[in-house]
Parts: structure tokens; C-alpha cells; sequence
């Protein structure tokens, strides 16, 4: 049996090498409208998304910051592989279920991507970065409104590399009760 979903499950994996080619505006809204449609514990809809091009400064700043929390030598490759874009995913620092949401929204962008044959690298590395001393300078130069926080980032273009999906081992994985 065919299902366009599953297949896009089953096809997705992380891409570490990118095009310079942009995307467009009609790709760019169907990746965010994915994100957008997501559910949302009590529905508080409270995910939000900020939207940055793969050469923007901040980038520079944000992975050297990265770099010197982990102690990190400057690398051949950014936290973002060169993606020719990023989308910052934000929530409310206060409602218990924003990193689940987040999560949940993060992962129907990677999916429709794929369906519009794009590769996709969800990215949590910047976490500490993006929390730490430097907090407030970097949420005012991604546009993270004030009493929300980082969860999760996605960079998206046109991939170029051709890396296998994740296997998995159903038996040791998975208990049925």
C-alpha cells in the first residue's frame, strides 16, 4: 500500500551538505504552515517561528558561541551545514508542554520538506547558546518575543548529500504489552 506519509517517514534523514539554491516563497509557507497546523497542548498555539536566512551574521555569532560553550575548535562546517535556511522555533517559558509542542511542530516541517523534496536538519545544539549569559542578545536579534524561550531549530534547503535513514531494531526497541 502506497501512503505519501509514510513514505516521507521512511525517506527522511538528516542532511549535512546543502545547495545555495533558495527556496521559494510558496515552499517556505507550506514548511511553516506545517509547523503552524501542529497540535498544541490546550491548544495554546503558543510556538513561534523565526525565520533566518542561512547568511545572516547572527548565525556567525550564535556558532561561535556554541563553539566556545562545548570548548569546540572552529570547524569545516557550521551547526547548520550551510543550509540556505533556518527557522528558530520559540515557546512560552512558563506553559508546561512547550518542548513536546515544539517538538511536534519541528518534526511536521521536517516531514512536509521532505514531501517537497527537501532535506531538512532538526538542530538542538544551540541550545545552551541560546540560553545562556547571551540570552537576551541573541532572542533580540531572532525576534523571540519576550517570556518565551529556544526549544528547537530546523535548517531546510536543497540537499546534496544522500544519507541513509536511521535504522532501528523493532525487537529491542519496542515492548508490547
Amino acid at each position: 500500500m502506497s501512503n505519501q506519509v509514510l513514505e516521507a517517514i521512511q525517506k527522511r534523514s538528516s542532511a549535512r551538505a546543502y545547495s545555495d539554491k533558495k527556496l521559494t516563497k510558496a515552499e517556505l509557507e507550506t514548511i511553516l504552515e506545517a509547523g503552524l497546523q501542529a497540535p498544541t497542548g490546550m491548544n495554546q498555539k503558543e510556538i513561534r517561528f523565526s525565520v533566518v536566512c542561512g547568511d545572516h551574521p547572527i548565525l556567525k555569532e550564535l556558532d561561535e558561541e556554541k563553539r566556545r560553550l562545548r570548548g569546540q575548535e572552529r570547524q569545516p562546517h557550521n551547526f547548520y551545514y550551510e543550509a540556505p535556511l533556518l527557522i528558530f522555533l520559540s515557546a512560552e517559558d512558563d506553559f508546561k508542554w512547550s518542548k513536546v509542542d515544539a517538538g511536534i511542530a519541528v518534526q511536521n516541517m521536517a516531514l512536509a520538506a521532505e514531501s517537497l523534496g527537501l532535506g531538512t536538519l532538526i538542530i538542538g545544539c544551540v541550545y545552551d547558546a541560546l540560553r545562556g549569559e547571551k540570552k537576551d542578545y541573541f532572542s533580540k536579534a531572532l525576534q523571540i518575543p519576550e517570556g518565551f524561550s529556544f526549544e528547537i531549530a530546523l535548517a531546510v534547503g536543497h540537499k546534496t548529500d544522500d544519507k541513509t535513514p536511521h535504522d532501528y531494531d523493532f525487537e529491542k526497541q519496542v515492548n508490547i504489552l
